[in-house]
């Protein structure tokens, strides 16, 4: 899936550059921004355009607005931390099309970058809708996208404006296709993918698309539960998804049939109640007590899994072992986070999935140990799946 790059670009000085971030940051109650770690990932492509000559015109979404503008929702945060980050003025307009854009835009010189207001706060966003992603491609010459965690979503933003618009991967779309693809297409083996979190309904494709190409899966955190209660293992109060067990089953079955060794926890700290400060325990047989529920993955479970991370050549890691969030249940993640990164250090490729699996290696201070953390959750498991993502598709093919 080899994509033009922004290097690709023949002349950039000069040009007009739409370039789709993803500045979908946390807010606090005063609009600070909580975690700048998605504006800080799409300095490299902004910087590389603005100094080549680039006219930078930077558009993202911001959360999930109602009907219309809402004040809650404005970009002036994202705005005011890029300029800060870059050590220049970063330009700020109310709207992502119309006059005041046309305006901003008609008035930038060599050089200048401005971020354009939350574009969902058009309805024609999120319905791809082809006059409004024309407006937006009016507004220049050239459209390159850095919003890996949009890629799966065909919006006018993403997709459309790749109709009017010769469209380039920014630096950080590159190195995320670059690595999952690399993964999915060439890992170095033994390929070791571990799974985790409290459903495994939002991971069937995942399990069905890594268990042909892995040595090894591990599945640890919530989910785990409903293969157990497929196996016939009781697992007391434990989170299980009851329409999902036939479906464990077949699971099951398809590893051993492949011999792939599916890894389920061996011992398990179990809750009295759903609760940061629950009683708590270690069980160590198979099977959960009635009245108690797993929260985290135990001693020996974490020794067993490290074998097999400790022998891996590629990782893919997406979702926390336990309920990391408590940090009374967060050891079992936070122990994974540090196999997985003595792995890196002895020469394995890690790639961190997205969503709370960032989060909990940020927790345990561990992510500069990774070989590639995605910035898109939703987008890289629809990845590994081997989905078509539209907003890496419609871009210009090597």
């Amino acid at each position: 899936m080899a994509k033009q790059t922004i290097e690709d670009i023949k002349e950039i000085k000069g040009k007009k550059v739409l370039v789709r971030v993803d500045f979908n940051v946390p807010l606090d109650d005063k609009q600070n921004i909580t975690d700048d770690t998605r504006i800080r990932a799409a300095i490299p492509t902004i910087k590389y355009l603005a100094d080549k000559g680039g006219r930078v015109i930077l558009v993202s979404h911001l959360g999930r607005p109602k009907a219309g503008p809402d004040d809650k929702l404005r970009l002036a945060p994202a705005a005011k931390a890029l300029s800060k980050l870059m050590g220049k003025e970063i330009g700020y307009v109310k709207d992502c099309i119309g006059p005041e854009v046309d305006a901003a835009v008609t008035k930038l010189k060599d050089g200048d970058v401005i971020l354009l207001e939350n574009v969902r706060f058009y309805k024609e966003e999120e319905k791809n809708d082809p006059a409004f992603a024309k407006k937006l491609a009016a507004l220049a010459d050239i459209y390159v996208n850095d919003a890996f965690g949009t890629a799966h979503r065909a919006h006018a933003s993403t997709e459309g404006v790749t109709k009017y618009l010769k469209g380039y991967a920014g630096y950080l779309m590159e190195k995320e296709i670059k690595f999952l693809g690399q993964m999915m297409e060439k890992p170095a083996k033994p390929f070791v993918a571990i799974l985790g979190g409290a459903k495994i309904s939002g991971k069937i494709d995942v399990i069905s698309s890594l268990i042909d190409k892995v040595d090894t899966l591990i599945i640890g955190g919530g989910m785990a539960y409903t293969f157990f209660k497929a196996r016939g293992v009781s697992v007391g109060n434990s989170i299980v998804e009851a329409d999902k067990v036939d479906l464990a089953k077949e699971i099951l079955k398809k590893a051993i049939d492949r011999g792939i060794p599916l890894m389920l926890p061996i011992d398990h700290v179990v809750a009295d109640k759903f609760d940061a400060n629950a009683n708590s325990q270690v069980v160590t047989r198979a099977g959960i007590p009635d009245g108690w529920q797993g929260m985290d993955i135990g001693p020996d479970t974490i020794t067993k899994f490290g074998h097999a991370i400790k022998k891996a050549k590629t990782i893919f890691w997406n979702g926390p072992m336990g309920v990391f969030e408590f940090p009374k249940f967060a050891n079992g993640t936070i122990s994974v986070a540090k196999l997985v990164a003595d792995a890196t250090a002895k020469g394995a490729v890690s790639v961190i999935g997205g969503g709370d699996s960032v989060a909990a290696v940020e927790q345990a201070g561990l992510a500069d140990k990774m070989t590639h953390i995605s910035t898109g959750g939703g987008a890289s498991l629809e990845f590994v799946e081997g989905k078509v993502l539209p907003g890496i598709a419609c871009l210009q093919d090597k």
